[in-house]
């Protein structure tokens, strides 16, 4: 592979987008095909996966789900559902206890139907939601289907109305309306305060770095690379035995694998999976360097995807 190949995980800093990070990244490395795995708002600080060369072609497969740690703020309600918007009312909120929190949190933990903030990058009718509610238009969104996988308590702050927790959701999940609708629940209202990404597409909070800068006007040092291979182990991989399966595989032709060298293969670490009639597999060289992704499907035909390297 020619050329910078992989991720970098970015402990992202408050006051920047995400698209800063992209930014900031392919300034680095001198190349413009860089890309983020999902996008963090200005105030939220943690993971942020970043795509560096050929690398971005494999973001959609990775692993959706993300965690977060946060601050949700009862008894305040904003146009943007957190702390940074324009505050609509304050108002006490009622003494609680974890077990009554527990209760409410309850009607929010498993999959649910969520409505993306008004301050969103949802597309409504062919315009970002954000754009059309700064032109102070009330868009009425439609909710999605999300998954709230886990939902715990770290603290509650009655003095101060504030309720920590840990959240480990699907894609797509928005901890603002999580916030704003535990709120209205409770009948207070509330809002995000304080939010950070400790997971996101299989990549975690200890391999995140900081993001490079300039010391003193000098070149920005690209960071470590971490190989692909480490954001696809979520998926089954299988193994081209020579050269002339490489030849065939670069060329975007099919493959036929014995049902043998499927079972032998390492599999997703995924309890209770149904195996789909077609499942995206990682294939790998005979030296275990990444020749792309493929559909394998019940005839045990092997459909490239992605294919790295290509030829012809």
């Amino acid at each position: 592979m020619s050329g910078p190949f992989g991720f970098v995980v970015i402990d992202k800093p408050a006051g920047l987008t995400s698209h800063d990070c992209v930014s900031r990244l392919r300034k680095a490395f001198g190349i413009k095909r860089v890309g983020h795995g999902g996008t963090l708002d200005p105030a939220v600080t943690g993971v942020l996966p970043i795509a560096i060369g050929n690398a971005t072609r494999l973001l959609p497969y990775l692993k959706g789900d993300k965690t977060y740690r946060g601050v949700i703020k009862l008894g305040k309600r904003t146009i943007t559902d957190d702390l940074e918007g324009e505050l609509i009312t304050s108002q006490r909120w009622p003494i609680l206890d974890e077990p009554i929190l527990e209760e409410y949190l309850n009607e929010f933990r498993g999959s649910i139907l969520q409505t993306p903030p008004q301050i969103s990058s949802v597309h409504f009718k062919g315009e970002r939601s954000y754009i059309r509610a700064r032109r102070g238009e009330k868009v009425d969104l439609p909710a999605r289907l999300i998954t709230i996988h886990q939902l715990l308590i770290l603290n509650w702050d009655q003095h101060l109305g504030e309720l920590e927790v840990n959240v480990h959701c699907s894609s797509g999940t928005y901890i603002r309306s999580l916030a704003r609708d535990l709120g209205e629940a409770i009948g207070c209202g509330g809002c995000l305060a304080r939010l950070r990404r400790t997971e996101a597409l299989g990549f975690l909070e200890e391999q995140a770095i900081p993001l490079p800068e300039r010391i003193n006007n000098e070149s920005l040092i690209p960071p470590n690379i971490l190989e692909p291979l480490t954001a696809l182990s979520h998926l089954p991989r299988i193994q081209l035995e020579n050269k002339d399966e490489l030849a065939i595989w670069r060329t975007g032709r099919s493959l036929i694998i014995s049902t043998d060298r499927y079972q032998k293969a390492p599999k997703p670490r995924i309890k209770d999976q149904v195996q789909p009639k077609e499942l995206v597999v990682v294939v790998v060289d005979s030296s275990e360097e990444i020749a792309g992704l493929a559909y394998w499907d019940e005839a045990l035909t092997l459909k490239p995807k992605v294919v790295f390297n290509a030829k012809g």
